[in-house]
Formats: structure tokens, C-alpha cells, sequence
């Protein structure tokens, strides 16, 4: 029998920012609130600027693959054969050499196993979506797969057996949080998602979808559920939920088919 409950179905991490990410069955919360190892390394510019999707197409084209535990980073690019494999301590400048020539500038490789390097620094808890609200999203665009958009967006938490936007239910006014919990996680559920320019590129080639924009945010306005809170958006193109994880979880471990449940509005402080 399948679960219609609300549940956690898949756990993303994403060890370096902006590049290639893969499915776990569990996750170890941190005392920062980030899942253990996401966005845990991240390259910055000479002017200490992060090199990410949002800045330079180039990244899409690279393909990594990241072993946590031996710390072993394989690198190639899109449509080539050769794979690049440096221990990212052992060796980090070469490793640097490699990127700042692919890229065509100096190109820091930065770990920050503390917090990590999250998109919002007030809202640094894993980023959660619904599987059913990136069905109905792929489904505006006649060429977008599921799969393909889960790609661009990148969230780390997905819940199963629930509406389209069912997670919108994860946040209210400003000034105020949802409280909720997956498994025996407490979260705090603080905004929408705002998006960039990411989502509308081919997360393999960089290649931009038409329209993109226009039609998501359209369609977003149209398809708006009647328990989001519509102050919230001031503009439209805004997808998945940011969280914050109070440091009294840490060390908590998420687990596919954990339950989600929503326990209540609570004012900031």
C-alpha cells in the first residue's frame, strides 16, 4: 500500500555548490542546521566572489562526482572522456590549477564544514519541496522532465503524499515561522524559495529554456494554492521552501520515510 501521508521520499546533498549532487537514504543534521556535507566546499573568484550557475554558464558543463568519505573529487567535462581525480586535500592546488584553467581565471576550491555555504543565511536548513509540485511545474514546459527539474533546482528534502504546493503550508507572515517536523527533526519553515537565472538553463548544457520566466511565473500566479501566503511573494518566481533547524537538532538523523507533520505558526524572535 502506498503511503499518502505526507513523508520524506528523497534526501539530495550537494557536497560542492553549484555542481553535481546525489541521493542518500539518510542525512546527520549539523549544529549550523545544514545537512552533513551539503554545500560543504564551494569556489570563489580572485575577488572572492562564489563561481556558481547564477554567474558563469561554464559550470553546467562540468560533471562531478564526490566521494565524501574518502574525499576524492572526479572532474569532466560535458561530452568528453578524460576524468580529472584529485584528493581535495592531499591536492588542493592542483586541484585549483585544474578548475582556474578550465574556467579561464583563479578559481579558489573552499571548504566550510561548519555551515557551509547556503544560498539564504537566514534561513540555512535544508530547502524542501514536494514531488508533486515538480510534476505540475515540468508539466508548463513541453520539453522539461521531472527528473530534469529537480536537476536545476537543487532542493535537499522532497516530500511524498501530498497536493502540488503542499509545502507552501511551511511558511507564514514576515516576522513569523511555521514550526513542523520530519521524523523527529524540528523545523522552523521561514519563506519561498527565490530563484535565479538556473532554473531556466539546461542543467546539462547551460542551454536556456524559451520563455522560461515569463511562462513560470504566469503559471505560478495561476496555479497559487489557497494556503500559500500571497504576502510573501512579491514577485512570482519563487519555488520550494527555506528552513531553519534549531541547534537542538543537530546530530538528529532525517531517514526516507520519515513523516512529516505540521505542528504550528510561531512568532520570530
Amino acid at each position: 500500500m502506498s503511503n499518502t501521508s505526507p513523508h520524506l521520499v528523497s534526501i539530495f546533498i550537494y557536497p560542492i555548490k553549484s555542481l553535481d549532487g546525489f541521493a542518500v537514504n539518510q542525512t546527520t543534521l549539523l549544529q549550523s542546521g545544514a545537512l552533513e556535507h551539503d554545500r560543504e566546499f564551494a569556489l570563489f573568484d580572485e575577488r572572492g566572489n562564489f563561481v556558481n550557475g547564477k554567474r558563469n554558464a561554464q559550470v553546467h558543463l562540468l560533471r562531478t562526482w564526490f566521494d565524501v568519505d574518502y574525499r576524492i573529487i572526479s572532474l569532466q567535462i560535458q561530452n568528453k572522456d578524460q576524468k580529472f581525480i584529485f584528493h581535495v586535500d592531499k591536492e588542493r592546488a592542483d586541484l585549483e590549477a585544474w578548475l582556474s584553467n578550465y574556467f579561464g581565471f583563479s578559481v579558489k576550491f573552499v571548504q566550510n564544514s561548519i555551515t557551509g555555504f547556503p544560498d539564504d543565511t537566514n534561513a540555512s536548513g535544508p530547502t524542501i519541496i514536494s514531488t508533486a509540485t515538480l510534476e505540475v511545474v515540468a508539466s508548463w514546459f513541453p520539453d522539461l522532465s521531472v527528473d530534469e527539474l529537480r536537476i536545476r533546482l537543487r532542493t535537499n528534502l522532497e516530500i511524498g503524499g501530498v497536493p502540488a504546493f503542499w509545502e507552501e503550508q511551511l511558511f507564514a507572515e514576515a516576522n513569523f515561522f511555521v514550526q513542523f517536523q520530519v521524523g523527529d527533526v524540528l523545523f522552523a519553515g521561514i519563506n519561498p524559495c527565490q530563484r535565479c537565472v538556473v532554473p531556466a538553463r539546461n542543467s546539462q548544457t547551460g542551454e536556456i529554456t524559451p520563455n522560461f520566466q515569463k511562462i513560470f511565473i504566469a503559471k505560478r500566479r495561476e496555479f497559487l494554492p489557497s494556503w500559500t501566503t500571497i504576502s510573501r511573494f512579491n514577485h512570482f518566481f519563487k519555488l520550494a521552501v527555506n528552513t531553519k533547524v534549531p541547534e537542538s537538532e543537530a546530530g538528529k538523523i532525517l531517514r526516507i520515510g520519515d513523516p512529516v507533520k505540521v505542528i504550528g505558526i510561531s512568532k520570530r524572535i
